[in-house]
């Protein structure tokens, strides 16, 4: 304890320090005179102290008295724990009756601590949370989901991935009251994410953007199909794993999500080529409409400028897909990349698709063989 408090007691002074240095031409000589010891700091430049430190020394300089106490409780907004090898749950109980500004909790653990208890007490104390972080966080049940709805509902990012024991009934009832939530991931929440739990996600959070259903076995087209429908400002979609679905999720979340960039199908190997021409159909048609409302407002589009839609797409080991398929995909979608450098087509373990590229893979191709050609002739 000596030895961490002697640590944070350099870090301060060396920040101190800095901010001095930094402002030696203004107020330097005022603070000089007016600050005798460490109590004596106004407010706002401890704060700007407290805020070049890492959590851990926020956390110590906290209980150094009971203005400091005050000051930090007041304007401590971000705090992450993840550096706390054990006793996480305890000290979070501790904490959260003082620290009841907070807007995001970063909590992710190497190996599982938290208890619901804890998350509880977040809930009971911390009623501005925005942003949540509970990844790996093995222990908690049902109670967890059931506090965050009631006492964090402008929640608008919650990572669970890998929380397994949630229930579908706790997500469903989690997401009927945070209805601002924009980023959601569920990846390895194989109970929690299910057909009916994404059923009632599509009916509540119509921001959401970025959902992430990574090897939740349990998804099948029904869900997905509510999700396009309720969600239609989705961006990043990740249905890796997800080896129930087939052409229709992504039919429908090509047709129903326009403003999609991310899209991972790693290892769904029902999906086939119709899926591939789905997307390629939204895509052609998107581009059309653009270049039809830029013709009408008389503006044309900077040279080379890339248009909006999809910028990266994962179909490793979609053994079904054929080239043509996923060559149309690629035209249709100028971010699409499969050059060096920018591979944003992801085809690992498609030993099929390994002739399909880019237009700027093909462009630098023929520059490179024109290249050799030309020193030839020169030779």
């Amino acid at each position: 304890m000596i030895e961490a408090g002697g640590f944070v007691s350099c870090d301060l002074h060396s920040c101190f320090r800095s901010l001095v240095v930094a402002d030696e031409k203004g107020r330097t000589e005022r603070w000089k005179a007016a600050v005798i010891g460490w109590k004596d700091l106004p407010m706002e430049l401890l704060l700007r102290i407290v805020s070049l430190t890492d959590d851990r020394t926020t956390l110590v300089a906290s209980g150094v008295c009971t203005g400091w106490r005050g000051a930090v409780c007041a304007g401590l907004t971000h705090l992450s724990l993840s550096w706390c090898k054990k006793n996480m749950s305890h000290l979070l109980q501790s904490l959260a009756p003082k620290f009841t500004k907070l807007q995001v909790l970063i909590l992710r653990q190497s190996g599982p601590q938290l208890e619901d208890a804890a998350v509880e007490a977040v809930a009971s104390f911390c009623h501005d949370l925005l942003e949540l972080d509970l990844s790996n966080s093995l222990k908690l049940r049902d109670e967890s989901l059931y506090a965050l709805a009631n006492g964090c509902p402008r929640l608008a990012r919650l990572n669970i991935s890998g929380c397994s024991a949630f229930s579908d009934a706790a997500l469903s009832y989690l997401t009927s009251r945070c209805r601002s939530l924009q980023s959601l991931n569920l990846c390895g929440c194989v109970k929690a994410a299910s057909d009916k739990a994404l059923q009632a996600i599509a009916s509540s959070c119509s921001r959401l953007q970025h959902l992430n259903l990574g090897w939740c076995e349990g998804v099948g087209d029904d869900g997905v199909i509510s999700l396009a429908s309720g969600c239609p400002d989705l961006r990043a979609v990740d249905l890796c794993g997800c080896v129930l679905i087939t052409d229709a999720s992504v039919v429908a979340l090509a047709e129903g999500c326009w403003r999609l960039r991310s899209l991972g199908l790693y290892f769904c190997q029902n999906i086939t080529d119709r899926a591939m021409y789905s997307l390629a159909k939204v895509g052609r048609r998107k581009r059309e409409l653009e270049e039809e409302e830029e013709e009408e407002k008389g503006k044309g589009k900077e040279k080379g400028k890339e248009k909006e839609g999809l910028e990266r797409l994962n179909i490793s080991q979609c053994t079904a897909l054929t080239p043509a398929a996923v060559q149309e995909v690629c035209d249709s979608f100028p971010g699409l990349h499969t050059c060096s450098g920018r591979h944003s087509l992801i085809i690992s373990g498609c030993l099929r698709l390994t002739s399909v590229h880019c237009a700027c893979a093909v462009q630098a191709r023929h520059r490179s063989r024109g290249g050799v050609a030309f020193s030839r002739r020169a030779y």
